[in-house]
């Protein structure tokens, strides 16, 4: 088989990153996707390093068996956990990783706070600390933890007076009038996106980092001749270790498919 020809694997903690698939898809329309969705173990946010990593190797080793050709770690906790052993394990597959967008937030000069929105591990890793650091003389950082938001995204939960206040009671800490954008650290985060707008000033920026992962990924594919040129549209593959019907009706729902 060409491996051009071949699938892309996908895998996150369980629905967020099904945002950078969407985005992967509208990039790279002919190409086919598998994604693995750990809504079993979810949230990976609160747990050990270790058990990330164990949970992130277990869900390429289940990607692997597709004879995927390139696989993306859409998660921000699992990219800051377990990129660089995977990759040092599985070095003959281009792995591509994840991270809060905060170049293009500072990019903006825009007066003002930059709130990252992220789980308390992707937060408390040493590959967001340098990323901080790398940063934190050009603009005022504020890193924001969000425990409990992942679980209400992995119900479905997008809108409404549950999320609302939630993201209500997480910003009173701040002063909205200050913050200028608000960089969304977990591939969950953007589905909440509407949500989000509606708790802070109009023009404050969201940012994600879906549209950097998906070009690095394009990049990846042209570098090593991995694209797909079928002039057909790719097929999509959604699985999730939940045994559950209506977390696969979520996912494809939430994919727009």
């Amino acid at each position: 088989m060409d491996i051009s020809n071949k699938p892309i694997g996908f895998f996150d903690s369980g629905v967020g990153g099904l945002s950078v698939l969407k985005k992967s898809i509208e990039l790279l329309p002919n190409e086919d996707f598998i994604y693995l969705g750990d809504s079993k173990n979810a949230p990976y946010g609160v747990k050990s390093v270790e058990e990330v990593r164990k949970l992130s190797f277990q869900a390429v080793e289940f990607l692997l068996q597709y004879n995927v050709k390139a696989i993306v770690v859409a998660c921000n906790t699992a990219t800051s956990a377990a990129i660089e052993q995977l990759r040092k394990e599985y070095k003959n597959i281009p792995i591509i990783g994840i991270e809060p967008a905060l170049k293009p937030a500072v990019e903006l000069n825009k007066r003002g706070t930059i709130v990252i929105m992220a789980t308390t591990m992707t937060l408390s890793e040493k590959k967001f600390n340098r990323l901080m650091n790398k940063y934190k003389d050009k603009a005022n950082i504020v890193p924001l933890p969000c425990p409990g938001l992942v679980e209400l995204i992995e119900k479905g939960v997008l809108q409404g007076s549950e999320v609302n206040q939630f993201l209500k009671d997480k910003f009173s800490i701040l002063d909205k009038d200050e913050i200028a954008s608000v960089v969304l650290g977990c591939t969950h985060y953007p589905f909440i996106k509407n949500e989000l707008s509606n708790v802070l000033n109009k023009d404050v920026i969201i940012i994600d980092g879906s549209d950097g992962t998906s070009a690095q990924l394009k990049r990846q594919l042209k570098r090593n001749k991995m694209i797909n040129l079928k002039g057909e549209k790719g097929a999509v593959h959604i699985y999730n270790t939940l045994d559950d019907k209506e977390v696969l009706d979520i996912s494809y729902k939430l994919l727009g498919i």
